[in-house]
């Protein structure tokens, strides 16, 4: 599992979808940089004597989004995964400033010469949290659960169909070997588990792993303390391989109100904030020259997009949901696309920090990014658009409402989340521009989109996830193979899509070690998900977020040259975050940190984080 996370799930992300679905959290109370000696604070209730010790240093960020788990094998949401990543090394990490592979557990690693058998060497100066060694072990045994448990392959499944055998000979060797070739074995973004702790866990469909505390990882920092829908805190692990965290403590902080979470950053009671999962225009204009606050506002790694319910079914072939028929045929759903007017949608509700969609995997990702030639292009054209409506059997009766044979009117109900004011603006103006057609929109805003997405009862809805530096794991969410097994189960899909043009291709890419002609694949599947109409992707909006320089000196981005700092492909940027105060207290430290410009213009998207508590499906921000 990555920063998909939907916003949103894992891998990075990703909406960047799935974004799979699901949410954040942090600490319950105002928590300033360092915690005063004798204060009694939300997470600190008993006051204490003052200590001649230095207080911690308590880097607090606040986000819009819930957690959906703490467990690796379900969690599929943005901030989830993100907090994950913190907390469980990944075999290979990505650079932060070109994001190619880097050793993480694995030291090193090396194919045989049919591409078929995988060695890796496991870093033998890594420990546990409880002391004990991590070892080939336990990443053998994390793989082959999710090879052996359906519901360990809840969040990360994908990476691991294709594994045939996977053992550990030694204490420092790893050998996973494959049916076919498999193109992202630099590229796992699973979190390896202690096999020692998890080993007892009898029901992983159930076990949220949030109950015990501190909770065993290696990552570089150790996840202490969680309140639902409040906070999650991390100490710093002052025994991590790569070294320990410049911050005693990392909390996130959940607000579900955006705008408290911005009162919150101006009065200094948080150091960081991420947005839901960025910052509005508004906020973000509001907080420009403000004493001790620094936006950074650059190119992302999510995707925003409208998904359309292509009926819902399960691999035996169950259908279940209650999306409209309509919507069933392409013709109808191409018509609902060109009446978005994407330039308007960038200008006026992301006002410039954005840029149109094209194709699934954003801008910044050059490699695999494709856009539609201009006679597939799905351009704004209202009276197109009523043309396909009227070739599909949906024409205007007097009272100017599209009807089909059956005298029904078209309205869709169109799930957006309740935290999310871009889902609120877009929604707007979608029922202006499709009522002009003659169709009616109820935007459904809710707290949680999950229930009723898995269930299959929507018709269209808010979709985005955070898209890792390699795209396998948004492209594996829209396979037949990531389908519910039944009705009842949850599956790996983003949306219930099922093509198998769509997966050929996805196969294809995957077993192409020939990095160009991959490209070439990725695109070719992207362009096939284009034309199926279910996933229309808007725009690439912008990482827009806030830090003070009192609390934080300086902070790496992703990419270093100008990226994100919150949902990032790994941990840089709070393992790296340098305190502004080194004595501890609150105040002072001007801003001598990385110096962030604002990229107008470029491309942006991604966690989903990138979005499922126990459930892939989320929506935009529910992922991952």
């Amino acid at each position: 599992m990555s920063t998909q996370d939907r916003y949103g799930r894992r891998r990075s992300l990703p909406r960047s979808p799935r974004s799979r679905a699901a949410r954040l959290v942090a600490a319950a109370g105002a928590l300033a940089v360092t915690l005063t000696a004798g204060l009694a604070t939300p997470l600190d209730p008993a006051p204490r004597r003052a200590q001649a010790a230095p207080a911690d240093k308590v880097l607090t960020v606040a986000v819009a989004q819930s957690v959906d788990s703490l467990s690796p094998f379900l969690a599929v949401r943005l901030v989830s995964t993100s907090i994950l990543r913190l907390t469980y090394e990944y075999l290979t990490d990505y650079d932060p400033a070109d994001a190619h592979p880097v050793p993480g557990l694995a030291t090193s690693w090396a194919p045989s010469a049919d591409k078929l058998t995988w060695t890796y060497t496991i870093r033998s100066d890594a420990k546990w949290s409880d002391g004990q060694r991590v070892t080939a072990q336990d990443a053998a045994w994390t793989f082959n659960k999710m090879m052996t448990d359906e519901a360990a392959a809840t969040a990360n499944g994908s990476f691991v169909t294709n594994f045939r055998e996977v053992t550990a000979p030694s204490p420092t060797k790893l050998v996973i070997e494959l049916k076919k070739p498999q193109a992202t074995m630099t590229a796992l973004d699973v979190p390896i588990v202690p096999r020692h702790i998890w080993e007892k866990v009898t029901d992983f469909s159930k076990f949220t792993n949030d109950k015990t505390f501190p909770v065993v990882g290696d990552g570089p920092f150790v996840l202490s303390d969680y309140r639902p829908d409040s906070y999650v805190r991390l100490k710093a692990n002052k025994t991590f391989w790569r070294g320990a965290p410049k911050f005693d403590e990392l909390v996130f902080k959940y607000y579900k109100d955006q705008d408290a979470a911005v009162a919150a950053l101006r009065k200094g009671e948080v150091s960081f904030v991420a947005g839901s999962p960025s910052l509005t225009p508004a906020q973000a204009a509001s907080l420009k020259g403000e004493k001790n606050v620094r936006v950074n506002d650059a190119p992302g790694r999510r995707f925003y997009a409208l998904a359309t319910n292509p009926g819902a079914r399960a691999k035996n072939g169950e259908k279940f949901g209650d999306g409209d028929p309509s919507l069933l045929d392409q013709r109808v759903r191409n018509a609902l696309f060109m009446a978005v007017d994407r330039k308007a949608i960038v200008d006026k509700v992301f006002q410039g920090h954005a840029v149109e969609g094209q194709g699934y995997v954003p801008p910044r990702f050059a490699g695999y990014f494709w856009k539609p030639s201009a006679s597939q292009e799905l351009a704004y054209d209202p009276a197109k658009a009523a043309q396909l409506l009227d070739q599909a059997g949906y024409k205007k009766n007097s009272d100017g409402k599209r009807v089909g044979k059956d005298g029904k009117p078209l309205n869709y109900r169109v799930l957006c989340h309740a935290t999310d004011p871009n889902d609120k603006a877009v929604g707007q103006y979608l029922k202006e521009w499709w009522g002009e057609l003659g169709i009616g929109m109820r935007l459904d805003c809710l707290d949680n989109v999950t229930d009723p997405w898995l269930a299959g009862k929507y018709d269209l809805a808010f979709d985005g996830w955070s898209v890792n530096p390699d795209p396998d794991f948004v492209l594996s969410i829209h396979t037949c193979a990531a389908l519910p097994a039944a009705p009842k189960d949850t599956g790996a899909t983003d949306n219930f899509i099922c093509d198998k043009t769509y997966d050929d291709l996805y196969a294809r890419q995957l077993a192409e070690y020939d990095s160009a002609k991959r490209a070439t694949l990725v695109k070719q599947a992207e362009s096939r998900l284009y034309d199926l109409g279910y996933m229309n992707v808007m725009a690439y909006p912008n990482a827009v977020e806030a830090y003070r320089t009192d609390q934080i000196k300086s902070i790496t981005t992703m990419p270093k040259a100008a990226g994100n700092i919150y949902g990032q492909d790994g941990y840089w940027s709070w393992w790296s975050a340098v305190p502004a105060d080194d004595s501890g207290s609150s105040g002072g430290g001007g801003s001598t940190g990385i110096v962030i410009g604002v990229v107008a213009g470029v491309v942006v998207l991604a966690g989903a984080g990138l979005l499922l508590a126990s459930r892939r499906r989320a929506t935009a921000d529910d992922r991952e």
